[in-house]
């Protein structure tokens, strides 16, 4: 197939490897892609939030199949300018995507499917920030309602730094105040077609900035998968899933399609397990950053089959998706400075090094090739990715990739998937 992939992190690296890695023979080209990208697949100049420019150009190219990475694309309606065109698309529209690009919507669609989760305050004012707070009372759960690329969210004791972070927010909109739940988080993409979905393995990823999850919140520094622990809790991954599937993924795309917003392509559930159960902590409309780099070399199915199921419809005629039994984890490398204001513009060494070792392989997310060699060009850089029979040889593998990349000034968390039992 001749594929379009719109993005140019590494959750689009790490979709794009999973396709180079198949036994067919895909044509993979890529909108803005990265450094890394580059080496994989052909880079066009095609502005990806542009319903128009995309379509255009997927129409003359002879694009086979159009797969959205990150969350602008969606929101500014890609999706729906491609299937108009009748273009196969990976990608839910823009009405759908809602259910990401705003957490009022989200919230509005769970509770009318029937789904657990917790309680939100929608607040437009400072005042209404207080009363909220005051209400649903420490810890703070504040959240902007639109997009934030990850890092709209703080949870914390303090009430000052609460309101603070809704007004840095409210001058582009509602923020939502929303009720504190604890527990160990899970991230569960499902393939969506509008009618059908199918899951894949569960996945943790880390948000906070710092070992022992201090520091702020970030887009990810890590994760793993599976998840072993989830034998403690139910009768194992396959019982977990399918228990989310039947009360969370399938009652919410239901909805979604009697509303006449049909959901097709990947529901990204961020789920918590409480006391009370497991609830939803929000939706994503598209594959999780740095979840897929974990998820997707665990896959036995070739993504692109899948993945064109989806956009066609025809999911139903699919069995579940089947894994490896190995352990993967990432480590995430991050400019000085993430992610407040993160120091682009530094050389990157020993990537190659890193990569050439067993089990390793490295997804790139902010990089450039100039003049003076491989330079991070944003906050999050690369995602060091390992495999391994247990989880304790994938975090030596990962962690020694790790030490053979240099970047001044680099950040990366050393306890990722630490303590996890072996499998």
């Amino acid at each position: 197939m001749r594929i379009l992939v719109l993005g140019s992190g590494a959750r689009e690296h790490a979709i794009l490897q999973s396709l180079r890695s198949e036994e067919a023979a895909h044509d993979l080209f890529a909108a803005p892609g990265n450094a890394g990208i580059a080496e994989i697949a052909d880079i066009v100049d095609v502005d990806p939030v542009s319903p128009q420019a995309v379509t255009e150009y997927a129409n003359d190219a002879d694009i086979d199949l159009v797969v959205i990475g990150p969350e602008a694309p969606l929101v500014a309606g890609v999706a729906d300018a491609l299937r108009e065109r009748g273009i196969p698309v990976f990608g839910p529209g823009r009405a759908a995507a809602q259910l990401e690009g705003s957490k009022t919507f989200a919230k509005r669609v769970m509770d009318a499917a029937g789904v657990p989760t917790g309680r939100a305050l929608r607040a437009h004012t400072t005042a209404e920030v207080a009363a909220a707070l005051d209400d649903l009372g420490a810890p703070y759960v504040v959240k902007a309602d639109g997009l934030a690329a990850g890092k709209g969210v703080i949870v914390t004791e303090d009430r000052d730094a609460a309101v603070a972070h809704a007004e840095s927010y409210l001058p582009a909109g509602a923020v939502l105040i929303e009720e504190f739940l604890s527990g160990p988080e899970i991230s569960l993409f499902f393939l969506s077609d509008g009618d059908h979905v199918l899951p894949l393995s569960p996945a943790q990823d880390f948000k906070r900035l710092r070992d022992g999850d201090e520091g702020p919140n970030t887009g990810g520094m890590g994760a793993y998968s599976p998840l072993p622990w989830l034998l403690e809790r139910f009768d194992g991954e396959a019982e977990f899933v399918a228990h989310i599937t039947r009360t969370v993924a399938e009652p919410v795309i239901r909805r979604l399609d009697a509303e006449g917003t049909p959901f097709i392509g990947l529901l990204y559930a961020g789920l918590i397990v409480t006391d009370d159960g497991v609830k939803v902590i929000e939706f994503n409309a598209r594959f999780g950053d740095p979840e897929t780099q974990v998820v997707l070399p665990r896959l036995l199915d070739p993504l692109s089959e899948l993945l064109l199921a989806a956009a066609s419809g025809t999911l139903e005629d699919r069995p579940a998706p089947a894994f490896a039994d190995a352990a993967a984890v990432t480590v995430v490398l991050a400019s000085e400075g993430y992610p407040e204001k993160p120091i682009t513009g530094r050389i990157l060494a020993g990537v190659d090094a890193a990569a050439a070792r067993d089990g390793v392989h490295i997804a790139h997310a902010a990089t450039a090739r100039t003049a003076d060699g491989l330079v991070a060009t944003g906050g999050r850089v690369l995602s060091v990715v390992a495999l391994g029979t247990t989880f304790g040889e994938a975090r030596e593998r990962a962690y020694a990739a790790l030490g053979d990349i240099r970047l001044e000034g680099g950040q990366a968390r050393s306890d990722i998937a630490a303590g996890i039992s072996e499998r």
